[in-house]
């Protein structure tokens, strides 16, 4: 008997077997994907449930994951955006908001362009950018939000230059895991996400400084960046933007677990 004509209780069970604490949840979604209409036959259930067990994140085996409220695309080998980032988000578009003009917009690091996708379903009239330096994630970000929005190279390089001094937002998630700590993470994520996502180097901040470091000139004045961290970083993040001429300050959600440092360029 295969997976699909198995009822979904063995499919629950092979999965909490496999180590999945939302089995149920799991389980629902794979065969939801395997029905007609799905993009699945009967031999592709038993693909997707195997890719699974196997320890594949299930976005990648899915093909798309939930944030903010969107359904955004996901390939393997692309970083899985994390719901805790929603908190960024959720300052982000505040802030945006508070712009009387038309809000630009720019999402570096973007990965899948999650961020950048929130953010345009919340503001329907900002001008959103996004760039990241794998052409994997590129790829993926120019299936979720319009594809000459998306600009493929490291940071603020391939950026066209007109959107420097214009930015209102900035908004960036990029790799803060310390360089000793990435092999403790999660095997969904060291084994199945881009190393360039994670590693952030000797204290998880190199990508953020250079970030940090570029910021003032794409800036608009008065724009803001937001940089996501862990909780522990977030003091030499606000330092760091603090010597990079922007005001700093830092929020934090229980709720979510998540930390987002927020400066400033003062008009």
């Amino acid at each position: 008997m295969s997976v699909f004509s198995s009822s979904s209780t063995t499919i629950v069970a092979r999965l909490r077997a496999a180590g999945c604490v939302f089995a149920e949840d799991e389980a629902a979604l794979l065969i939801a994907a395997a029905t007609p209409g799905g993009g699945a036959d009967e031999q592709g259930l038993d693909a997707l449930v195997e890719r699974r067990v196997a320890g594949e994140p299930l976005e990648h085996v899915l093909g798309w994951a939930e944030f903010c409220g969107l359904r955004v695309a996901v390939e393997p080998g692309v970083f899985v955006p994390r719901p805790r980032t929603a908190f960024l988000i959720e300052q982000a578009v505040a802030l945006a908001r508070e712009v009387a003009r038309t809000p630009v917009v720019l999402d570096l690091c973007c990965g899948t362009g999650a961020m950048a996708a929130a953010v345009a379903a919340a503001l329907a009239d900002a001008e959103v950018h996004a760039a990241d330096l794998d052409p994997a994630a590129v790829r993926c970000a120019r299936r979720n939000l319009p594809a000459a929005r998306v600009h493929e190279g490291d940071l603020y390089e391939p950026l066209p230059a007109a959107l420097r001094g214009r930015v209102d937002v900035l908004i960036a998630s990029p790799p803060y895991v310390p360089s000793e700590y990435v092999g403790l993470l999660p095997p969904e994520a060291r084994l199945h996400e881009p190393l360039t996502a994670l590693d952030g180097g000797g204290d998880g901040l190199d990508v953020v400084r250079r970030v940090i470091a570029g910021a003032p000139a794409w800036l608009a004045p008065g724009g803001h960046l937001l940089v996501e961290t862990g909780e522990r970083q977030a003091e030499a993040t606000v330092e760091a933007m603090t010597s990079a001429g922007l005001s700093a300050r830092a929020a934090y959600s229980d709720e979510l677990d998540a930390t987002a440092v927020i400066g400033t360029r003062v008009p």
